[in-house]
């Protein structure tokens, strides 16, 4: 099925590593032309080099998703490099206190990773969207989690943090749909890769004295499918809710999980 992306103009936020990398190889792979933004970039170098190389158009703004003014001039050069925005996928984030209780966690802790993931998520979809809503169209996808829709034990500050996320994708997605803009949320559950394995596996092996692979299959067990995530399965729900074969889908909650939220 060809998703007829080929010169849209993506955003892209957290490009790169993880999920953000898979996500920025996916959609230079169907022809985007990418803004890759974040704040250290260069870490992002490499990835926009090796998109590059392949033929894809890219280029790196630098951009403390934070702070409304930085998002704003982040739009505005996206704009100036190629003329318009159609696509916003908000990738940045963060993972907060990891085996902490509610009452264990700190306000610093807890404001910290409210702050990133759900402040930066409205500063750049406030930024990108009158643009959008000028051509009356638009695509938003933001990777929230699946423990904003079932709440997870020893991860309350994330936890909640994905769930105001699915608030902001859903009041937005009821605001601009009238102008032809899709707004959705991709759910992923446990993701194989670095953050999987040496935090949340680690944790787990560390109070139950067992190894880390046997904590790992500990999560797969906890799936219909019996197996974790990987970054691509991510980036294959962000391309297809970019895309216009999802066009009449808007506020929706996408689990890339295994079948385990919705189960």
């Amino acid at each position: 099925m060809d998703l007829k992306l080929k010169d849209r103009v993506a955003i892209i936020t957290g490009p790169a590593k993880g999920m953000g990398a898979a996500i920025t190889r996916a959609f230079a792979a169907e022809g985007c032309k990418l803004v890759l933004i974040g704040r250290d970039t260069a870490a992002i170098a490499p990835i926009a080099d090796e998109v590059r190389s392949k033929g894809a158009e890219a280029i790196v703004v630098p951009c403390d998703l934070t702070d409304p003014a930085a998002c704003e001039t982040a739009i505005a050069k996206a704009l100036d490099a190629f003329g318009t925005v159609d696509i916003l996928v908000n990738v940045a984030g963060g993972s907060g206190p990891i085996g902490k209780t509610g009452v264990e966690t700190t306000p610093e802790e807890f404001d910290d990773i409210v702050t990133l993931n759900m402040h930066g998520c409205f500063h750049t979809m406030r930024a990108a969207l009158p643009t959008m809503i000028a051509r009356r169209y638009g695509k938003v996808v933001n990777v929230g989690g699946t423990f904003g829709m079932r709440g997870r034990a020893g991860r309350m500050a994330y936890s909640a943090s994905k769930w105001g996320l699915r608030g902001i994708t859903k009041s937005f997605a009821l605001e601009v749909g009238q102008h032809n803009i899709n707004v959705n949320c991709v759910e992923p559950g446990m993701v194989d890769g670095p953050r999987f394995r040496d935090k949340v596996c680690a944790d787990m092996a560390k109070k139950l004295n067992i190894t880390v692979e046997e904590a790992m299959e500990r999560h797969a067990a906890d799936y219909a499918l019996k197996r974790v995530t990987t970054d691509e399965d991510v980036a294959n729900a962000c391309l297809f809710l970019a895309s216009d074969v999802s066009r009449q889908l808007t506020g929706v909650d996408m689990p890339v999980d295994g079948g385990w939220a919705m189960l």
